[in-house]
This record gives C-alpha cells, sequence and structure tokens, in this order.
C-alpha cells in the first residue's frame, strides 16, 4: 500500500525561500520539483515586479498564503477580449480562460500573513511591484 501522507520538513522550505529574488514569476525550487514527484497540488510562487495575465480556472479553486512582500490581486469582473490557453501540443485547454485585463473586479492588497480563497470559475489576476512570495494550493472542483 502507497503512503498518502506527504511530509515537509520546515529545512526544505527554508532551502526554498532561501534563494534570492529574480525579476519576473516563477515557481521556487527545491519545492517545485518535490511537489511535480509527488503529485502535491501546492507550491511557493515568487512575484518580482511581474503584471500576470488575468485567469479563470474552470476546473479548481486557488487558495493562496502571502509569506512575505505585498500582493495585489483582482477578483471577479469580466475579463477583457478572453481567451483559452494554448497547450504544448497547440490545443485549447477549456479549463483555463485567459485575458490581459480584467473590468469591474474588486481590488484586494495581501500582504503577510494573509489568505484568499478565489473559488473555481471565479475571474482573477495579480500584480506585484516588488517582490512577494506566496503558497498557492491548488483545489480540484467539487
Amino acid at each position: 500500500m502507497t503512503n498518502k501522507c506527504l511530509y515537509i520538513p520546515k529545512e526544505r522550505i527554508d532551502e526554498t525561500l532561501a534563494q534570492s529574488p529574480q525579476t519576473g514569476k516563477r515557481l521556487l525550487e527545491p519545492l517545485k520539483s518535490f511537489s511535480a514527484e509527488h503529485a502535491a497540488p501546492f507550491n511557493i510562487l515568487e512575484d518580482c515586479q511581474v503584471s500576470n495575465d488575468a485567469e479563470i480556472h474552470q476546473h479548481e479553486s486557488d487558495l493562496w498564503y502571502c509569506i512575505e512582500g505585498e500582493v495585489r490581486f483582482v477578483c471577479g469582473g469580466q475579463m477583457v477580449d478572453p481567451w483559452f490557453k494554448q497547450l504544448p501540443d497547440g490545443t485549447e485547454d477549456r479549463r483555463e480562460i485567459k485575458a490581459k485585463t480584467i473590468e469591474g473586479g474588486e481590488e484586494i492588497l495581501l500582504h503577510a500573513g494573509d489568505w484568499l480563497w478565489i473559488p473555481a470559475g471565479e475571474a482573477h489576476q495579480h500584480f506585484c511591484a516588488d517582490t512577494a512570495r506566496l503558497v498557492i494550493i491548488k483545489i480540484p472542483k467539487v
């Protein structure tokens, strides 16, 4: 029988957070590879001076926890000129809708220690003027 529990020691998180920030958006190693290897639904995302595309996940919700920094989210509203996410083989992933902007959404500013739940089907976008690190947990739609 396969063990379904997954233990992550504090040292692995400390190693992940010890990296120097880099401009752009990235999932931090070694947690990124560890999560992929174990099919874990979470990662640590670093945003550094980025404006991300707006998106809607039809198949999963996002639970965000701000570890450090400050990040601005826009939630709800209408996506402007949306398109479906493109897969590496060139086909469309109809579970993921993308856009450059959202109109009429609610702005939420996350600081270290804040949580944000974004249910499946909700438009959202996030921006970071400096550097923020966030835990992202993907929760399948039930």
